[in-house]
């Protein structure tokens, strides 16, 4: 019986569950993938029980040049530095300088959101969950793009932005509170956000070339360029840097450290090489931050990517969690301009993935990242590429069908109730401050007082609304620009919203109500934009 045994184990396939390594095509899916999305340059990091299975570099750091991705290469992470903030307060939890259900006001007294109950209630954990009641991205830009606000004044203009859901009882992704737990960890610890994560974290686990500010990356001599398509056409950009919402967005990281990373999480907290004799954190809180906190919607995805619906969906403390294959995935996404990146873990199988590239394409970071999943799951391959590239195409299809149903109904022949020098002057919103708007040539010019990058020619589309057309076509943002007049016949009111549905949350022209502070004088005439 042993003998019979014995052969039907040689004679019988492996069960695909007990699959232990890549596709052998996987280098062909990254060049795949690169082709179809117009990526320049990806790297992709995969761990498994404690070793690297994979650590490579694809691809160019800038379109044009030759030089090679590689697995040091740096790239912005963006929204996976929130899971460092989180294991930087659960660290604090440890040292018993805090409890994740501390109220934020007893650390940061000035603290002060827009409802006073919110603000009295509001807790430690309650900053990392996104259930506050803030609308989705609400506030970002006050950051993004780029902007001269100080964290701060950032933290101080929290009380502007009113809710858009009772306390706690809705998911709403936000970066702004993650924010205030990094200024949190700066007066608990005595350290800035970016001088704990630096030493606490990165040089205990051996990330060596990660860093938490631009000018870092700036002087580095492996970093990946960002690119994005402006009007279509892919194009190299200057990296965006966020020092004034570090927490949320700012740490810069290669395929080979996020390894590090990677195993110190699946290993529950303990630093890999070191034979099990340091942690970074405990088991304990490692539970902690792994635990649903805010539950998600589980929406159904689209007949390409149907292979993907979850069963669950939920925030934990820094981390996304839902199902795939009947495995339990902790993971999280991260865009920036001209960065994409993604970190899945699969707890269950110590399997760890990450992908990060240079340009703005979800499907270059997605389509490696589930074909490696599958891979170690076992089951039907599925060409992932192909799957987001249809996915891809037919939202693109329906939000420029959405916008020509929008230019096709407007009524183009109508003209502004004003001269275009009767919109001009200064406008304020509670939460963002000062726009301009100044008469140049023939054209009304926006341009929001802290936020360098917004500039834009307005161009006008019906009766009093505009869109504005800015200057730097690579932030693709363009909005709506629509002004309410008093009965008297001037400007009550101004406000805004993006044109196309594609637009990146974080660009909240939606939530700013502009009314206007002073006009300008009739004559005035500024410098064209170039």
């Amino acid at each position: 019986m042993r003998h019979v045994l014995a052969l039907l184990l040689v004679f019988l396939p492996l069960s695909p569950a007990f699959a232990q390594s890549l596709p052998a095509d996987f280098d062909a899916t990254l060049e795949k993938a690169m082709k179809t999305f117009d990526v320049p340059g990806i790297a992709v990091a995969v761990v498994k029980d404690g070793k690297v299975v994979l650590s490579k570099g694809y691809g160019v750091r800038k379109l044009g040049d030759k030089t090679p991705v590689t697995a040091d290469t740096l790239f912005g992470i963006a929204s996976n530095s929130k899971a460092f903030t989180a294991v930087a307060l659960a660290m604090l939890v440890e040292e018993g300088k805090l409890q994740w259900d501390d109220r934020v006001v007893d650390h940061l007294p000035s603290f002060q959101m827009h409802d006073a109950y919110v603000t009295r209630e509001l807790t430690i954990r309650d900053l990392l969950v996104h259930r506050s009641g803030l609308g989705l991205g609400a506030g970002d830009l006050l950051y993004f793009p780029q902007s001269t606000f100080t964290e701060d004044e950032i933290v101080s203009k929290l009380r502007h932005l009113p809710p858009a859901s009772s306390f706690r009882s809705k998911y709403a992704y936000d970066n702004i509170l993650y924010l205030v737990a990094g200024k949190v960890i700066e007066k608990v610890s005595g350290r800035h956000w970016r001088d704990f994560v630096r030493e606490r974290i990165f040089v205990p686990v051996g990330m060596r070339d990660s860093s938490t500010l631009f000018k870092a990356l700036r002087v580095s001599s492996n970093v990946a360029t960002p690119h994005a398509k402006a009007d279509g056409v892919l194009k190299a950009i200057s990296p965006m840097g966020f020092e004034n919402n570090a927490p949320a967005a700012a740490i810069n990281s290669s395929v080979n450290d996020l390894s590090k990373w990677m195993m110190t999480q699946l290993a529950l907290g303990v630093i890999p090489g070191t034979e099990g004799k340091k942690r970074l954190f405990s088991e304990a809180q490692s539970k902690e931050m792994w635990a649903a906190q805010t539950v998600m919607n589980v929406t159904e995805p689209s007949k390409p990517l149907a292979g993907l619906r979850a069963n669950f969906a939920a925030y934990a403390l820094g981390w996304s969690l839902r199902d795939y294959k009947g495995h339990k995935l902790v993971g999280h996404g991260g865009a920036l301009p001209g960065y994409y990146s993604r970190v899945m873990l699969v707890p269950e199988l110590n399997l760890g993935v990450a992908v990060l590239t240079n340009q703005e394409e979800r499907g270059a970071i997605e389509a490696p990242m589930w074909t490696v999943l599958d891979a170690f799951m076992g089951g039907p391959a599925t060409d992932w590429v192909a799957a987001f590239k249809a996915d891809d195409d037919a939202k693109r299809a329906k939000a420029e069908a959405q916008v020509a149903g929008l230019r096709g109904s407007r009524n183009a022949e109508s003209k502004p109730s004003l001269p275009l020098e009767a919109y001009a002057g200064t406008f304020r919103d509670a939460w963002y401050g000062d726009v301009t708007l100044t008469r140049e040539a023939e054209k009304l010019v926006l341009r929001f007082s802290r936020t360098p990058g917004l500039v834009g020619e307005l161009e006008h589309w019906q009766y009093d609304t505009f869109v504005a057309r800015w200057k730097d076509r690579s932030l693709n943002a363009d909005a709506f620009v629509s002004f309410s007049l008093k009965p008297d016949g001037a400007v009550g009111e101004m406000r805004m919203q993006p044109v196309s549905p594609l637009t990146d949350f974080s660009f909240d022209f939606q939530d700013l109500r502009f009314t206007p502070v002073k006009q300008a004088p009739s004559a005035a005439v500024a410098k064209p934009v170039h």
